[in-house]
């Protein structure tokens, strides 16, 4: 499809429209004047923002009659061809386009798009790519997983240079992108349910970076070993970054100030630049910020300036994301899913200076669960904090029985399982107390129960 064919009188159709990334595609495709209609189960935040700009919205099972005489149907891997609009389109010849597509159709209208990849880190670093170019007058369009306050929520509507893009694995899809600038944070095992192994996953991640055009790069972690791995041999412009290496971007001198924040010199080709002071918590952030800084280096942005921004950078919703006191304990909320997520986050967490610290995890899907036994229960086994497990968050999945909550923390010391968010937020309530840290953690719905908590004491 040609984006170019796409106008103010194209009426397109999104089938999931309050998700992160279908909400964003909906508001770059009005700013085009765009006609846009879409359907969800549910009405969020997200889709009443829509609504209000212009959009018309079908909330509820997804029904044939919401597709007549839209040009383009646009849907996400999780909505199957026998979705009754999908159907529907197909009756009436109406094209369909995958999200990853379209987007990365709508990515080919600017000069410089940036993706930024990674098993974890990617909503950070994304949001700290970001807001720079914001503050140092970049000006840049942006899609994020994740919502940020100083962009005003998942996207930004701003110039034709700059696209500043999310940009995830699963099932491939980043592959669909046209990025100038490709950032590769790291490269582990996850999304198992689709990828073969890690060697699948480096292949994905190869062959994204070989996307990267002529005048263009890879920003890539010269310290993970499957990053190194997969771009062996590549024949693009690669720029490294990492702070055990001989990476062109290298953080030395890191020092923890006692609380939560990290500091770092940073090093651009042996050369001292500045120091930079991070403004969100945990030593893992270290990695996101340089790759931030060796992307606003290639497109000519001061460094010093940049480190600057740096600290004004607090973090997107649902990473290390404070919500508030009960009773005196700190509820904090954080998107980690993943025992390489959930090991920065309870080292962050453990860096600091609280008495007790309570962990509400939710597992996301029975198959990372299933795959990753193993790391769940090292991660967790030994830290010094009091486990709470919710039941798995299914999301795409069906329960078959395959792994339960109760399992794991059958093989976690000290591990609790409560069978309910009720009964999870009681048994808080009636035990964490001043001095404590209680973080609810993981990428489904757990983060209602610190709200919950919350909203019962007002």
């Amino acid at each position: 499809m040609n984006i170019n064919s796409i106008d103010k009188h194209s009426k397109i159709h999104l089938i999931g429209i309050g998700g992160v990334s279908m909400s964003g595609i909906a508001e770059l495709l009005m700013d085009l004047g765009c006609r846009v209609t879409g359907s969800d189960w549910n009405a969020s935040v997200m889709t009443d923002r829509l609504e209000r700009d212009g959009a018309e919205i079908f909330i509820g099972p997804q029904r044939a009659e919401n597709v007549t005489d839209q040009d383009l149907v646009v849907y996400t891997a999780a909505v199957k061809a026998d979705n009754p609009e999908r159907v529907r389109a197909r009756e009436l010849g109406i094209p369909e386009v995958e999200r990853p597509e379209m987007l990365g159709l709508l990515m080919k209208r600017y000069s410089t798009p940036i993706c930024v990849s990674g098993t974890h880190g990617k909503t950070t670093t994304t949001g700290l790519i970001a807001q720079t170019l914001v503050e140092l007058g970049g000006d840049p369009t942006v899609t994020i997983g994740g919502e940020l306050d100083s962009i005003g929520g998942n996207i930004r509507i701003g110039g034709r240079e700059y696209f500043v893009a999310e940009s995830c694995e699963y099932c491939r899809s980043f592959l669909g992108f046209y990025p100038k600038a490709a950032v590769i944070l790291n490269i582990e095992e996850d999304h198992l349910d689709y990828y073969k192994d890690i060697a699948d996953i480096r292949s994905a991640f190869r062959d994204f970076a070989a996307l990267v055009p002529d005048g263009g790069c890879v920003i890539a972690n010269a310290d993970s070993e499957n990053v190194r791995l997969a771009l062996r041999g590549l024949d693009r412009n690669i720029i490294t970054f990492g702070t055990e290496s001989n990476a062109d971007y290298r953080a030395e001198n890191v020092v923890h100030d006692g609380s939560d924040l990290y500091s770092y010199d940073l090093y651009r080709r042996g050369e001292l630049i500045c120091r930079v002071e991070l403004g969100i918590p945990g030593i893992h952030n270290i990695h996101n910020s340089l790759a931030a800084a060796a992307v606003l280096d290639r497109f000519g942005f001061d460094l010093t300036k940049a480190a600057r921004c740096f600290g004004h950078y607090t973090g997107t919703h649902r990473r290390f994301e404070r919500k508030g006191e009960l009773n005196g304990a700190v509820i904090v909320d954080d998107y980690a899913h993943h025992p390489t997520e959930i090991n920065a986050t309870l080292t962050t967490a453990l860096e600091m200076d609280y008495k007790n610290i309570y962990v509400v995890f939710q597992p996301h899907t029975y198959t990372r669960t299933k795959t990753l036994y193993g790391d769940f229960v090292k991660v967790f086994t030994g830290r010094g904090i009091k486990l709470i497990l919710a039941d798995i968050y299914a999301a795409r999945e069906k329960d078959t029985g395959l792994v339960s909550s109760a399992e794991l923390a059958a093989d976690i010391p000290g591990a609790l399982y409560l069978p309910s968010f009720e009964a999870i937020e009681d048994h808080i309530a009636k035990n964490a107390g001043p001095g404590d840290l209680v973080i609810t953690m993981g990428a489904g719905d757990v983060y209602k129960i610190g709200e919950n908590l919350l909203k019962k004491q007002n």
